[in-house]
Protein backbone atom coordinates (compact mmCIF):
# COMPACT_ATOMS: atom_id res chain seq x y z
CA UNK A 1 0.00 0.00 0.00
CA UNK A 2 1.09 3.49 -0.64
CA UNK A 3 0.38 6.31 1.45
CA UNK A 4 0.29 10.13 -0.05
CA UNK A 5 0.67 13.00 2.72
CA UNK A 6 0.52 16.66 1.93
CA UNK A 7 1.91 20.04 3.48
CA UNK A 8 1.88 23.64 2.80
CA UNK A 9 -1.81 24.67 2.85
CA UNK A 10 -2.52 27.76 5.14
CA UNK A 11 -3.94 31.24 4.49
CA UNK A 12 -2.89 33.67 2.33
CA UNK A 13 -3.65 36.98 0.86
CA UNK A 14 -4.40 37.73 -2.66
CA UNK A 15 -1.54 38.02 -4.77
CA UNK A 16 0.73 35.94 -2.18
CA UNK A 17 2.11 32.58 -3.08
CA UNK A 18 2.24 29.07 -1.41
CA UNK A 19 4.39 26.03 -1.82
CA UNK A 20 2.43 22.56 -1.67
CA UNK A 21 4.78 19.12 -1.23
CA UNK A 22 2.98 15.81 -1.40
CA UNK A 23 5.40 12.14 -0.39
CA UNK A 24 4.50 9.36 -1.53
CA UNK A 25 5.68 6.21 0.74
CA UNK A 26 5.20 2.45 0.87
CA UNK A 27 6.92 -0.85 -0.60
CA UNK A 28 6.88 -2.41 -3.65
CA UNK A 29 5.59 0.63 -6.44
CA UNK A 30 6.60 2.92 -9.05
CA UNK A 31 4.84 6.35 -9.76
CA UNK A 32 3.22 6.92 -13.10
CA UNK A 33 2.12 10.26 -12.27
CA UNK A 34 1.36 12.71 -9.91
CA UNK A 35 -0.78 15.26 -9.53
CA UNK A 36 -3.32 18.20 -7.64
CA UNK A 37 -6.73 18.31 -7.18
CA UNK A 38 -8.88 20.89 -5.57
CA UNK A 39 -12.59 21.46 -4.33
CA UNK A 40 -14.27 24.87 -3.81
CA UNK A 41 -17.24 24.62 -1.55
CA UNK A 42 -20.43 23.43 -3.28
CA UNK A 43 -18.45 22.66 -6.78
CA UNK A 44 -17.11 19.35 -7.34
CA UNK A 45 -13.02 18.33 -7.55
CA UNK A 46 -11.14 19.50 -10.38
CA UNK A 47 -7.50 18.92 -11.92
CA UNK A 48 -5.46 21.97 -10.83
CA UNK A 49 -1.94 20.33 -12.22
CA UNK A 50 -0.21 17.26 -13.51
CA UNK A 51 2.65 15.84 -13.83
CA UNK A 52 4.15 12.49 -15.58
CA UNK A 53 7.23 10.66 -14.46
CA UNK A 54 8.05 11.78 -18.08
CA UNK A 55 7.86 15.59 -16.56
CA UNK A 56 5.01 15.98 -19.24
CA UNK A 57 2.94 19.07 -17.21
CA UNK A 58 -1.11 19.37 -17.50
CA UNK A 59 -2.76 22.88 -16.00
CA UNK A 60 -5.82 23.79 -15.90
CA UNK A 61 -6.76 27.22 -17.75
CA UNK A 62 -7.52 29.19 -15.19
CA UNK A 63 -3.91 28.56 -13.29
CA UNK A 64 -1.60 28.69 -16.30
CA UNK A 65 1.17 30.99 -15.59
CA UNK A 66 0.76 31.16 -11.82
CA UNK A 67 1.22 27.47 -10.60
CA UNK A 68 3.91 25.05 -11.57
CA UNK A 69 3.98 21.70 -10.65
CA UNK A 70 7.16 19.24 -10.24
CA UNK A 71 8.51 16.18 -9.47
CA UNK A 72 11.01 14.31 -7.91
CA UNK A 73 11.04 11.22 -9.20
CA UNK A 74 13.65 9.57 -6.88
CA UNK A 75 12.11 10.83 -4.05
CA UNK A 76 8.50 10.38 -4.61
CA UNK A 77 7.32 13.56 -4.11
CA UNK A 78 5.37 16.36 -6.03
CA UNK A 79 5.44 20.07 -5.27
CA UNK A 80 2.89 22.60 -6.37
CA UNK A 81 4.59 26.05 -6.36
CA UNK A 82 1.85 28.39 -6.10
CA UNK A 83 2.20 31.96 -7.59
CA UNK A 84 -0.41 35.39 -7.48
CA UNK A 85 -2.86 33.84 -5.51
CA UNK A 86 -6.77 34.49 -5.65
CA UNK A 87 -9.29 34.23 -3.39
CA UNK A 88 -11.19 31.94 -6.09
CA UNK A 89 -8.48 29.62 -5.56
CA UNK A 90 -9.89 28.81 -2.11
CA UNK A 91 -10.26 25.16 -1.84
CA UNK A 92 -8.85 21.93 -0.04
CA UNK A 93 -6.05 20.92 -2.53
CA UNK A 94 -5.76 17.16 -2.66
CA UNK A 95 -2.78 14.92 -4.28
CA UNK A 96 -3.20 12.35 -6.39
CA UNK A 97 -1.14 9.65 -7.86
CA UNK A 98 -1.43 6.86 -10.53
CA UNK A 99 0.82 4.04 -8.69
CA UNK A 100 1.90 0.76 -10.21
CA UNK A 101 2.61 -2.27 -7.51
CA UNK A 102 5.52 -4.26 -8.96
CA UNK A 103 4.30 -6.71 -6.34
CA UNK A 104 0.97 -7.64 -7.80
CA UNK A 105 1.47 -6.10 -11.61
CA UNK A 106 -1.16 -3.56 -11.31
CA UNK A 107 -2.02 -0.37 -11.39
CA UNK A 108 -4.50 1.98 -9.03
CA UNK A 109 -5.17 5.57 -8.30
CA UNK A 110 -4.12 6.76 -4.59
CA UNK A 111 -5.22 9.89 -2.95
CA UNK A 112 -4.21 12.48 0.25
CA UNK A 113 -6.77 13.46 2.66
CA UNK A 114 -6.45 17.34 1.13
CA UNK A 115 -4.72 20.34 2.88
CA UNK A 116 -6.70 23.80 2.93
CA UNK A 117 -5.87 26.93 1.12
CA UNK A 118 -7.47 30.04 1.67
CA UNK A 119 -6.84 33.23 -0.13
CA UNK A 120 -8.65 36.18 1.89
CA UNK A 121 -7.79 39.53 3.08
Amino acid sequence: QVQLVESGGGLVQPGGSLRLSCAASGRDFRVTSMGWYRQAPGKERELVALITSGSTTTYVESVKGRFTISMDNAKNTVDLQMNSLRPEDTAIYYCNAVVWSTAWGRSYIDWGQGTQVTVSS
